[in-house]
């Protein structure tokens, strides 16, 4: 494959990345690495790399509009930063110690964990606010809120519950972001959602603001070893801001079980895809 071709390639697969990112809350390198490893054989230490360049680029293209529409809980984003940002040093230093192999099972486990979660929700039905049990420390800090979904016509209220163990949940995110290149919206996503009792498409918006700092914490330690090639970072970004932008316009108006049952599809995907590399000889 001639550079150009590569180049165009890499930009056309990071645009459906930013644009799946975007929607899902992923960051898109949850779709970046394995297609740039498995499909264009480049190195997992630059895939990596680049991914987490454009996780930053997703979070800018996507998570502007979604505060702008009141999706993104501001609150919540900044408590649970705390977490991230501590984890994404942890994993940003512990990935120039692992072999590539064991980032491939690592990256698969998470992900297939990460769906299994999601389909468990999904069988059991949206949680219900109502239903939630009070939480003293989310009262205090006011991390409750609402927001305007289209896609029924109304403002829904909605309690948050349990942030100590959203923290908790958080921090092995940011590690495993750090650790891998991803935004990992697909931990984040449902740590919200199960976990704290945030609505889907709150969730989403809320881990696409996250995203980009807790990528920019893990960043530096990476381009200072090396692993961030401009040619391949250079599309990347170019292709998931433009994908991201896009996705951005769609959230509130597609329905959250289509978007859940999507969700668990591209994460059981990429799941068996990476173990299978992880494992084969």
């Amino acid at each position: 494959m001639t550079p150009f071709l590569f180049t165009v390639v890499v930009f056309v697969v990071s645009l459906g990345a930013g644009l799946m990112g975007s929607l899902l809350g992923l960051g898109g390198g949850l779709i970046l690495v394995p297609v740039l490893t498995l499909l264009l054989g480049v190195d997992i230490r630059y895939a990596v790399g680049a991914s987490i360049v454009s996780v930053i680029a997703t979070s800018s293209g996507a998570a502007a509009a979604y505060v702008r529409e009141r999706l993104t809980n501001l609150r919540v984003a900044m408590f649970l930063e705390l977490a991230t940002t501590a984890g994404a040093l942890t994993g940003a230093s512990l990935a120039g110690l692992i072999s590539g192999r064991w980032l491939y099972v690592v990256f698969g486990v998470v992900m297939g964990y990460s769906a299994l979660a999601m389909l468990s929700k999904l069988r059991g039905g949206q949680c219900v606010a109502g239903a939630l049990p009070p939480d003293a420390l989310a009262d205090r800090l006011g991390l409750h809120g609402s927001y305007w979904d289209e896609e029924t016509g109304r403002e829904v209220p909605y309690r948050v519950t349990r942030p100590l163990t959203g923290l908790g949940l958080m921090y092995a995110a940011g590690t495993v972001s750090g650790l891998l290149g991803i935004g990992s919206g697909a931990l984040k996503v449902p740590a919200m959602d199960l976990a704290m009792g945030l609505p889907l498409k709150v969730s989403t918006a809320t881990s696409n603001f996250m995203i980009g700092v807790t990528a920019a914490a893990s960043a530096g330690v990476y381009f200072a070893r090396g692993d961030i090639d401009p040619f391949i970072a250079g599309p990347v970004c170019a292709g998931v801001v433009l994908g991201a932008l896009t996705g951005s316009r769609f959230l509130t108006k597609v329905k959250s079980s289509w978007l859940r049952g999507l969700f668990v599809v591209v994460l059981l995907g990429v799941a068996f895809q990476m173990l299978r590399k992880g494992v084969s000889p």
